[in-house]
């Protein structure tokens, strides 16, 4: 027996076979689901048609009312699918839902500072790496770098007292963890080294996130010949595991970041029955839309938009939601699994020059780095 015949009825009678998504409410009114098609009345059939003890079977049976929106292609579908199920997280939805699906590296803004993995980025004026696709990997390859460079691991409300400090209460003061005694934290907490001496290392700990220095590396190479020196195998041998984590993470985070910000351009999609599209992506981020121009005077208003949109202030991580951090992996899957669609990109100098008005309207702050090569996800 079918389930709800009348629903069934109206998604036949009114529902076409165009991309879009739709949303399946329940009882009270309640959003229970969100999908998307390229053919929204095949797909929502389909679940008319599934054994009652499937997931499908089951929604359709728990589903009152059926309501859907056309947008222009698979692309735009995509995209609105993902943020409506982040507003709304819908029981039956999984995918978009997990919170924690990626990660942050933190580098604090403390007299102090210290690294840590964080799963949600505010403006805190911390320093945010990322987003990074495999979180539980972060613990322990942080734990090694903060060691390497005696960046402090202990809670923000252990008070600091650097040497170069003056007042009398804090000379002679004992170090407050093992790892201060045993010399792997340089002891900011009790005045074992001068803010200039820490503020080098954080500063270090940054340069390496982002690419730019070896030295953490050289560290651990030299602390590895000299165990084998020693004859201690197995203690070389855990520096070379810690030697991979570190290599491995700086890797991927110079990768990744780089591939991101390769996201910058104007992105042109044809759309449902000449419905083409141009999407304004910065950095991964879906910054516009708008149809693609075609006379004067929609071009002008098109290359103004443009020019508003790469021109102005980019997101810093210090505001970047989670929303957004899932956005920017979705972009960056859809072009990794679809690398020929980045020959449907220009940056936007390059657009401004094909369809504004003038060379003019092109600031040079305009920037855009399409690449043959596949984002990471």
């Amino acid at each position: 027996m079918v389930p709800n015949p009348a629903l069934k009825a109206h998604v036949m009678q009114h529902a076409e076979d165009r991309p879009g998504v739709y949303r399946m409410v329940g009882p009270g009114d309640e959003l229970i689901y969100v999908g998307k098609s390229v053919r929204v009345r095949s797909r929502v059939l389909s679940y008319f048609r599934a054994e009652p003890g499937e997931k499908a079977g089951k929604l359709i049976r728990d589903t009152s009312r059926i309501t859907w929106e056309y947008v222009p292609n698979e692309f735009a579908a995509l995209v609105r699918e993902m943020r409506l199920i982040k507003k709304w997280r819908p029981r039956y939805n999984v995918e978009h839902k997990r919170k924690r699906s990626f990660a942050f590296i933190k580098v604090t803004r403390e007299p102090a500072p210290r690294i840590l993995p964080v799963t949600r980025v505010i403006p805190d004026g911390g320093t945010y790496f990322g987003p990074f696709p495999r979180p539980r990997f972060l613990t322990q390859t942080l734990r090694d770098l903060a060691q390497i460079l005696g960046l402090r691991d202990c809670p923000s409300t252990v008070p600091i007292f650097f040497d170069d400090q003056l007042e009398i209460f804090q000379r002679g003061l004992p170090p407050r963890c093992l790892r201060a005694e045993t010399g792997t934290c340089l002891g900011p907490c009790f005045g074992a080294c001068s803010a200039r001496q820490y503020r080098d290392r954080a500063e270090l700990a940054r340069r390496f996130l982002e690419g730019r220095t070896r030295e953490p590396f050289l560290v651990l190479q030299e602390e590895m010949e000299q165990a084998a020196r020693d004859l201690e195998y197995e203690y070389a041998g855990m520096i070379r595991d810690r030697l991979g984590r570190l290599e491995d993470l700086q890797r991927e985070l110079v990768a990744f970041r780089g591939r991101v910000e390769s996201l910058s351009f104007v992105y042109r999609i044809p759309g449902f029955k000449g419905d083409d599209r141009l999407y304004l992506i910065r950095k991964g981020l879906v910054e516009g839309e708008m149809p693609h121009p075609r006379g004067r005077e929609k071009r002008a208003r098109a290359a103004r938009r443009v020019v508003e949109v790469f021109s102005g202030p980019q997101v810093q991580p210090g505001s970047l939601t989670q929303e957004d951090a899932s956005e920017i992996l979705l972009v960056a899957r859809w072009f990794r699994l679809r690398e020929g669609e980045l020959r449907r990109t220009s940056t936007p100098s390059k657009w401004l020059e094909e369809y504004g008005p003038s060379p003019s309207c092109a600031p040079p702050a305009l920037t855009g780095h399409p690449s043959a090569s596949s984002p990471s996800s």
